[in-house]
């Protein structure tokens, strides 16, 4: 999942990023409101995280401006001070949660996953495709009852497989759930993730396959009616 981080104070913004990416987020960090306006008219987020309080453009203003476009996407607000009438503004803008700094990070990551999983409301807690299993709260995977140990963007893309279960995903949309904006995006990076993934469902009955020009698909493997492209052997950290 891919989430949105607008913060003024380059300190702070770059722990919290730190924080975010170990929880296997994808993380873009903008400093004003203006290019916050301007970014997310242009790329997909799963939640933004909004500072009050930004230089050219307030918080308030950019939530506004994302409503009024009919943007439904879900925001946390975050300030310094918790006063009643900054309060009532943010949420009569539109935010879905507010945040006073200093914040614990447990808090934090809990105010998160609240937001996005009552954006999944319409999915159940636990997905299942075979014996693989995603937890919609916790955002874990698990074969059969044992934790899948996945590398950041190895859990990206199988969490957009598994969300999509059952149908095609396109290489250019892992690619904007995989990569941040200071990233260059690598379509090649993408086949060396999926080959991955690949060996870690070894033994799952869960498997992924190509469909040549169009993307990738998440299927239970007798289910499945094509056979996946031989990999290549890669080298890559990530």
């Amino acid at each position: 999942m891919k989430l949105l981080l607008v913060e003024e104070n380059p300190g702070l913004a770059q722990w919290l990023v730190s924080l975010l990416r170990r929880e296997n987020f994808t993380v873009d960090r903008v400093a004003d409101g203006e290019a916050a306006d301007l970014v997310l008219k242009s790329q997909h987020y799963d939640l933004v995280l909004l500072e009050l309080h930004l230089p050219r453009l307030s918080g308030v203003s950019v939530l506004m401006r994302l409503r009024r476009r009919r943007d439904n996407l879900p925001v946390l607000m975050m300030a310094a001070h918790g006063s009643i009438d900054d309060k009532v503004a943010c949420f009569t803008a539109g935010a879905d949660d507010y945040l006073v700094k200093p914040f614990d990070t447990r808090e934090l990551l809990a105010r998160i996953k609240a937001l996005i999983r009552r954006q999944a409301s319409d999915k159940a807690a636990r997905l299942s495709c075979g014996d693989l299993h995603y937890r919609t709260d916790t955002r874990a995977f698990s074969h059969k009852d044992t934790p899948l140990n996945l590398r950041r963007r190895e859990h990206s893309i199988l969490e957009a497989l598994m969300l999509h279960q059952g149908r095609t995903v396109s290489k250019r949309t892992l690619m904007e759930s995989l990569f941040g904006l200071d990233e260059e995006p690598s379509r090649d990076a993408i086949d060396i993730y999926i080959h991955r993934l690949r060996k870690h469902l070894a033994n799952s009955s869960a498997q992924i396959l190509t469909l040549r020009g169009l993307g990738y698909i998440l299927r239970v493997k007798d289910a499945a009616l094509l056979e996946p492209e031989p990999d290549p052997e890669p080298c890559m950290d990530g």
